[in-house]
């Protein structure tokens, strides 16, 4: 998303720098052909004006942050990641229970015995390792499914604070995994953050100090 954004933008600041090129070409006095004395001189038409840039900026994390739904968002992962984790400590525990009991009883265990207790572990170890890793990718869809549908409604907003205050680009500065954040500096006045936040009815708090209030994404 952030490459597609600065493709936009240099895509667009391109096409400003050819529009006013062209601008000043048709603005610049041309000599007229030569024409008899009797044919009027005709006036060039004028060039249109270049549609303006006006770029603004705000942060996905600072608006989740700030909305209702954040503390919502973290309750039921919260309640997610317990269950999975007590699910999880069952299954440890019932291996181990089932691991001691063979290593306790495998002398007296007939070969036929032994063979079936050692293939029940394997199973239970099978199925514990499989659980650890469909878990991560359950909290992974769970996060998704209740995160997407608010930041649904951030993107309608921001774009609504585009289109009434003539915003023609906005940039995210949060940065992705591995990425660094594409806008370094941009004056204060383009920070649209408070502005889609009262749209949406919402107080805007001070700056969070680090480790408060967004829901965090489960890690993969």
């Amino acid at each position: 998303m952030k490459k597609n954004l600065v493709m936009a933008l240099g895509a667009a600041l391109l096409m400003g720098g050819l529009s006013a090129r062209a601008q000043a070409q048709a603005s610049t006095p041309v000599a007229p052909a030569a024409a008899p004395a009797t044919t009027s001189a005709t006036t060039a038409p004028r060039a249109t004006a270049a549609t303006p840039i006006k770029i603004g900026y705000t942060s996905m994390d600072y608006l989740l942050g700030n909305l209702p739904d954040a503390k919502d968002i973290q309750n039921k992962l919260t309640i997610q990641r317990t269950q999975l984790e007590n699910e999880s400590n069952r299954m440890k525990k019932e291996f181990e229970d089932k691991y001691k009991a063979y290593e306790a009883g495998q002398a007296q265990m007939s070969e036929v015995i032994k063979a079936d207790r050692e293939k029940e572990l394997q199973n239970l170890q099978t199925r514990f390792q499989e659980f650890q890793r469909t878990s991560e990718s359950t909290l992974q869809q769970k996060y998704q499914q209740l995160v997407s549908p608010v930041l649904q409604k951030i993107q309608q907003n921001i774009d609504a604070v585009a289109r009434e205050n003539g915003y023609s680009h906005v940039f995210n500065l949060d940065a992705g995994a591995g990425t660094a954040v594409i806008l370094l500096y941009a004056p204060e006045d383009g920070n649209i953050s408070d502005m889609v936040l009262k749209r949406m009815g919402v107080t805007p708090k001070p700056v969070a100090a680090p480790g408060t209030t967004t829901p965090a994404a489960p890690k993969k």
